[in-house]
């Protein structure tokens, strides 16, 4: 009797821990990189002070945080992303001097 609970027990572990493998896999691959930090005050595009029209937009390009001071300026970001990019490189240098 005590044989045939031990069995059921362990199928029943190792049933849930074949079952629930993939799912853990899955949570590490939801991991994101935190993005690097955004160095200017600034909007990107227009160069406004961040935070006169309301809430910044902001999001993720390439590994990098970007900072607009409203969603219409992300069109213009969108035509030409190497310019403000650039933009940003050149802030960071100057900062770390």
């Amino acid at each position: 009797m005590i044989m045939k609970k031990l069995k059921t027990l362990t199928a029943i572990t190792l049933a849930a821990a074949y079952l629930t493998a993939p799912l853990a896999g899955f949570a590490a691959e939801k991991k994101v990189e935190k993005p690097k930090p955004y160095p200017l005050d600034t909007c990107i595009v227009t160069d406004e002070k961040l935070g006169g029209m309301g809430k910044p937009y902001v999001f993720t390009h390439e590994g990098r945080e970007i900072k607009m001071c409203c969603k219409s300026c992300l069109k213009d970001f969108k035509k030409d992303p190497s310019k403000f990019i650039k933009k940003l490189e050149a802030a960071e240098k100057k900062a770390k001097k």
